[in-house]
């Protein structure tokens, strides 16, 4: 059988697959184990211990679950409240302040967790009822919130980021100082774009809060929120200054925020530290699973000759390498509908990353557009996951009322990677600068 058919099977499979909503992990192992077994015969299956192991089987993938140690111990304190509250009170008089502090937190908050969930229940549990009580549309309130959780995945510590290096064996570091001006510049972006929408929907920027803060206390709340930032700084400084491994540094980094959180906020009870470690273990195991889950798919993908008749295929194509990587972007925005951004990129991440760097485009800069287009993911149906938490959080919201408040921010992030695409180095510039060039 024709390997591109054969791959055609493969992906449709896959899709009804976890359509039924059978877990990423096994519903990537029992399609892989399924197809190998029909085309390679019942000895195919010797291998498949060894290359699930193969899959995780890295010093690398410890930083995984130690990022998530350290997002999972600020997650579950106060510390989303406190830093949301610390911006409020230091932007209270800023027309529209309470969206460029809704934002910000998002931003600071996912630099934190590494996770858009995490990111859109801490803030949006505080955010959300403040801004529809102080007037501002529904649709703006969940949406604003449902996109900025997105940041997650792109600014750094980033667990996608992570994932993609270790599938593509590239650096890290690099991917991390990739995605720092790139997530801001989308934080710009929302933030203009609620602050028109608020103005448009009769909303008055007035720069006035319903309460006004005195100096002290706004002063008073730094020393819960300025720890958790030094940590952030901390631990950028000793990672991109080679000091040490990101496992080394995640390691490090989960340590602190524990140590921080009991210490802060009096979480000196087992329970309580019981809670963290259990959802960091769930998580990592979640992830981890998928990792390998996905390392086995891949080879069967390769032993069937689907990878290399992709790669071929695409390589013969003579078109414009722009129009190459606006078919690339398509396929990665419909299959971010679909699955989560872990899984798309270890599924696509090893086919495309050679297709790209023959176009002549820089390995780093795809890594900022593909989570992009995961971002995008995140906000739109059918999966849509950060839609889902929000209306969680205010079921009195209607999930369509939800999803046309986040829809514009969409808008937002293809603007985004049209900016990528125009000035390139708004990722390659930093990694260029403080690493040196090359990969």
């Amino acid at each position: 059988m024709d390997p591109l058919l054969i791959g055609a099977l493969i992906g449709l499979t896959t899709v009804f697959i976890l359509s039924l909503g059978v877990p990423v992990a096994f519903g990537l192992g029992l399609v892989a184990i399924g197809y190998l077994v029909w085309f390679d015969g019942w000895f195919s299956l010797s291998v498949i211990a060894e290359t699930f192991y193969a899959g995780i089987g890295h010093f690398s993938m410890v930083s995984i679950p130690m990022f998530i140690l350290m997002g999972a111990a600020v997650a579950s304190s106060p510390a989303g409240k406190d830093l949301y509250e610390a911006l409020d009170r230091w932007l209270y008089r800023v027309p529209g302040g309470l969206i460029i502090s809704n934002l910000g937190a998002c931003g600071i908050f996912a630099a934190l967790s590494g996770s858009s969930p995490a990111t859109c229940a801490a803030i949006g549990k505080m955010g959300i009822p403040e801004m529809r009580k102080r007037g501002y549309p529904a649709s703006l309130a969940t949406g604003s919130i449902a996109a900025g959780g997105t940041l997650g995945i792109l600014i750094p510590p980033s667990i996608t980021m992570i994932v993609y290096g270790i599938a593509t064996e590239t650096s890290i570091g690099r991917l991390f100082f990739a995605g720092l001006v790139p997530g801001a510049m989308l934080v710009a972006l929302f933030m203009a774009w609620s602050l028109f929408d608020a103005w448009r929907k009769g909303y008055k920027l007035t720069g006035q809060s319903n309460t006004g803060f005195t100096l002290w206390q706004r002063v008073q709340i730094l020393p819960k929120v300025l720890p958790f930032l030094a940590i952030i700084v901390g631990v950028l400084y000793v990672l991109y200054g080679g000091i040490a491994t990101p496992s080394e540094t995640a390691g490090v980094g989960a340590l602190l925020c524990i140590i921080l959180v009991v210490l802060i906020y009096r979480m000196w009870s087992a329970g309580r530290l019981w809670t963290v470690l259990s959802d960091a273990t769930r998580e990592s195991v979640m992830i981890l699973m998928i990792i390998a889950a996905s390392e086995l798919f891949s080879y069967t993908l390769s032993s069937l000759f689907v990878t290399q008749s992709i790669a071929q295929s695409i390589a013969e194509m003579e078109v414009n390498r722009w129009v190459l990587m606006g078919m690339i972007n398509l396929f990665l925005l419909v299959t971010g509908f679909f699955l989560p951004p872990v899984a798309v990129i270890l599924m696509t991440a090893p086919i495309l990353l050679p297709i790209v760097m023959d176009a002549g485009f820089d390995p780093y800069w795809f890594a900022v557009v593909l989570t992009i287009n995961m971002e995008i993911g995140l906000i739109t149906p059918p999966v849509g996951l950060n839609l889902y938490v929000i209306n969680g959080i205010t079921p009195d919201v209607r999930l369509p009322t939800i999803l046309w408040g986040a829809l514009p921010y969409v808008g937002c992030m293809v603007l985004g990677i049209i900016i990528l695409c125009v000035f390139p180095g708004l990722a390659t510039w930093l990694p260029d600068l403080l690493m040196g060039p090359g990969g």
